[in-house]
């Protein structure tokens, strides 16, 4: 049970600050779903392309950039010829886990709800 105290300081200035930097970092359409497709493992651009339906190809490469900026994505090339990019999350992506987790089930049930699949 969460007491009046407990739940006054998840609603103070730096909880709501907290949560305005988390939502600034992730904003966007497109950066949770690159995110849980790097969560299956080390992909390429491509393959990063196929599975987050609908992005172009510039907003995949200006997304990956911001996820990099932030700490979320490691980008890797690799030496060969042509060059070969990887993409990975990184230790401190992985500390969204939960947070992924629970947005995923937290969206077939809303999904289920709405529009009944």
């Amino acid at each position: 049970m969460i007491t009046q105290k407990k739940a006054e300081a998840k609603c103070d200035a730096t909880g709501i600050r907290a949560v305005r930097d988390a939502m600034e970092a992730l904003n966007g359409n497109w950066k949770l779903p690159i995110l849980v497709s790097l969560s299956g493992g080390t992909k390429r651009f491509k393959q990063i392309a196929r599975e987050v339906e609908g992005i172009s190809d510039k907003m995949l490469s200006k997304e990956l950039k911001d996820l990099e900026a932030n700490h979320f994505v490691k980008r890797t090339v690799i030496e060969s010829f042509p060059p070969t990019v990887t993409y990975e999350l990184t230790a401190h992506a992985r500390t969204l886990d939960k947070v992924l987790d629970a947005l995923r089930n937290w969206g077939m049930l809303h999904r289920k709800k709405v529009i009944g699949k």
